[in-house]
């Protein structure tokens, strides 16, 4: 059957428009086709890494808990090698660093520590920070202790932050800013906090006195 006009006219425009760019839109469409292949293969990807990444912390945690630092050292380097850009990463890193410590590496403890503050979020940096910050109070290094600690922290902190001040300052034996450091922790502390009792053990080791709350309110 002959086509009309019209049809011919259809057929003609839509030759022409495919003559003058057909080979623009393979390649768009080739293009696209591989963005999502990439990205598909991507997500997959990414979904494996989390669940390899996700194994070894279990496996960190298990060594850390037997006291097999030398394990531990080995996931640690092992994730930070291959899972750099997960939370994996940092969370192990925290968990060497802990390990380190207790025995009595603090070097490693401190690398660990360090490389936290430069790849970790926010969150992750405030608890590295503290930890350090705990590292250079057993090395004596005071002055560089409160320096970190001086440094921005998440809101959240602010109680364990005033906390380890004070025991550096204690170190130093500045008494009367360690019981203000205590008591602004303590201010920072709600209730139900678990480090509340220990804070007032120590604000009270040192003469210092639980402010009046009843007063106060």
């Amino acid at each position: 059957m002959a086509y009309d006009l019209e049809e011919q006219e259809q057929l003609a425009a839509m030759q022409a428009f495919w003559n003058k760019y057909g080979n623009m839109l393979m390649v768009v469409l080739i293009i696209a086709a591989g963005s999502y292949a990439g990205y598909t293969w991507w997500q997959r990807a990414e979904r494996v890494n989390a669940a390899e990444a996700s194994a070894l912390y279990t496996q960190i945690q298990t060594a850390a808990t037997a006291k097999d630092n030398a394990k531990v050292q080995r996931i640690a380097a092992d994730v930070r090698t291959k899972y750099a850009k997960s939370a994996y990463a940092a969370m192990t890193s925290l968990t060497a660093a802990k390990s380190a410590f207790e025995a009595n590496d603090l070097k490693s403890a401190k690398a660990h520590l360090q490389w936290v503050l430069d790849n970790g979020n926010d969150e992750y940096k405030s608890i590295a920070k503290l930890r350090l910050a705990g590292v250079l109070l057993d090395e004596k290094a005071y002055d560089e202790g409160l320096k970190l600690l001086a440094t921005p922290f998440l809101p959240q902190f602010a109680g364990a932050v005033a906390d380890r001040k004070g025991d550096i300052l204690v170190a130093q034996n500045k008494i009367a800013e360690a019981r203000s450091a205590y008591l602004a922790a303590l201010a920072a502390m709600d209730a139900k906090h678990p480090g509340r009792a220990l804070v007032q053990i120590k604000l009270e080791a040192i003469g210092g006195t639980m402010p009046d709350t009843k007063a106060a309110a």
